[in-house]
């Protein structure tokens, strides 16, 4: 199966389309029913005049007599045109009298049956003949005792010409204006959209050396300024993510080269001549020593990636907190009696978390500790179950961290004098901001020069 390449749809070519529809449905339901009220006003006057005329002839017919009305139709000349046809049948249903020439444009048997006046002018009988349209009337009349039927024909050919007229200037009316609407569709269109262009100029002027550049959502449209907003909010995340990553590669490739540059100094002075065994067993056991450093450090920058990644596969569960940082505290108990150092825990609870992630954090919080607390000082593990949370405290009484270094404490690399980094290269405390992240908890620091530092972490519990 290969997928068909589907083009995508402007939305210029749909605004100018919908636009377009919409103006011609709207002129041609308002031209329609406007054409519909002028032709059925114009058929209801000619209804209306007929009657007129029939109620005339009707009235003429009883006055004067059929001979002498006859004597009227039969003096009209012929040749003429009259917007009226009228006949006379005598009872036996014969010609009597009738309007010159209309035996041969319309004869009598075309006429619908005698009807009184009211129903007859109601509805008239049309009749097409060539290009001629007329409306028959069949009335019956008595005039000397005897009765009568006149036949009355109106024409109206001319009314159809200008009913056709009238429906050719609409279709001229209703193209034109369905091409001046889509002109001005394109007009509108086009000028609404311009944001859109100028806004995609003032992206593609972006790129990694000018991410500090803003679209000013303020000087957009309205519809526009929430997007204006979200790509101003992205380029100064995509600022913030560069930044941290040239900085992170400078101190990656600092601390990296360190233990390198140690390594090859030792290797190249052990070389410069003859060493006793004793001498070279020290080399390399310094070389040990660095290559184990550049083991954390690539280990802990491994799981941060992971992590940042979301690709770090978490294992939770339920599980004693006190009896889980007593083990810890446990084995960092012979450090700490070097140090002269105490480690104390209190606290009860169950934490959700999972313990091997759990025990990496605590680990290196506690080995920070030890590392910047001076002799015959404490460090107190405190945990606390709440009700939608789990705290886990760690307390030093060591040399604290200057207010200006607190923000940044959690960043990557980032060392200060005081710097509490388990593995000496400011990653500790990042990869325990990690772990906790992972969790979708929250990690505080709170620290003051010369009384010790605090650090908090908060492990949220399974909603009951």
């Amino acid at each position: 199966m290969f997928s068909k390449h589907v083009n995508p749809r402007s939305i210029a070519s749909q605004l100018i389309l919908l636009f377009t529809l919409a103006t011609a449905l709207l002129l041609v339901c308002g031209l329609g029913v406007f054409y519909s009220l002028v032709v059925r006003h114009a058929f209801a006057e000619d209804n209306a005049v007929l009657a007129d005329k029939i109620s005339a002839v009707s009235a003429d017919f009883h006055e004067s007599g059929s001979s002498v009305f006859a004597d009227e139709l039969k003096a009209r000349r012929a040749g003429e045109h009259p917007a009226y046809w009228i006949r006379i049948l005598d009872p036996q249903g014969r010609t009597y009298a009738e309007t010159p020439g209309m035996d041969r444009l319309l004869p009598p048997g075309i006429f619908p049956p005698g009807q009184t006046l009211a129903l007859a002018v109601r509805s008239p009988k049309a009749y097409r003949t060539g290009a001629k349209l007329f409306s028959l009337i069949t009335l019956n009349e008595e005039s000397g005792g005897q009765a009568y039927t006149l036949q009355v024909a109106q024409d109206r050919s001319s009314d159809e010409r200008v009913e056709r007229n009238f429906a050719v200037l609409f279709v001229i009316l209703l193209l034109a204006s369905v091409l001046s609407a889509v002109f001005i569709a394109i007009i509108v269109t086009r000028r609404g959209l311009r944001p859109l262009e100028q806004m995609t100029r003032s992206l593609g002027r972006v790129d990694p050396t000018h991410l500090k550049e803003r679209i000013a959502p303020a000087n957009w449209p309205r519809e526009l300024q929430p997007l204006a907003v979200a790509f101003d909010d992205m380029l100064k995340r995509l600022d913030d993510s560069f930044t941290r990553l040239s900085q992170f590669s400078a101190d990656l490739a600092h601390e990296l080269r360190t233990p390198v540059t140690n390594m090859m100094g030792e290797a190249q002075v052990a070389l410069t001549r003859e060493r006793t065994a004793a001498e070279y067993r020290e080399t390399i056991e310094s070389a040990v020593g660095e290559c184990e450093r550049l083991s954390r450090i690539v280990d802990n920058l491994l799981f941060v990636a992971r992590v940042d990644a979301a690709r770090e596969p978490i294992a939770r569960k339920r599980f004693d907190a006190r009896a889980a940082v007593e083990k810890i505290a446990a084995f960092y108990q012979t450090i700490a009696e070097d140090h002269h150092v105490a480690i104390g825990c209190s606290g009860e609870g169950q934490i959700y978390a999972d313990p091997d992630l759990f025990e990496r954090a605590v680990g290196n919080l506690l080995d920070n500790a030890l590392r910047f607390t001076p002799e015959n000082g404490s460090i107190q593990i405190v945990v606390c179950q709440r009700d939608a949370d789990f705290e886990v405290a760690v307390s030093d009484t060591g040399c604290g961290i200057a207010p200006e270094h607190l923000p940044r404490v959690f960043d990557r690399f980032y060392r200060a004098e005081s710097s509490r980094g388990s593995d000496g290269a400011g990653l500790g405390l990042a990869l325990v901001k990690s772990i906790v992240d992972l969790h979708g908890g929250s990690a505080t620091i709170q620290s003051q020069v010369g009384q010790g530092t605090t650090v908090k972490l908060i492990f949220p519990l399974p909603q009951k």
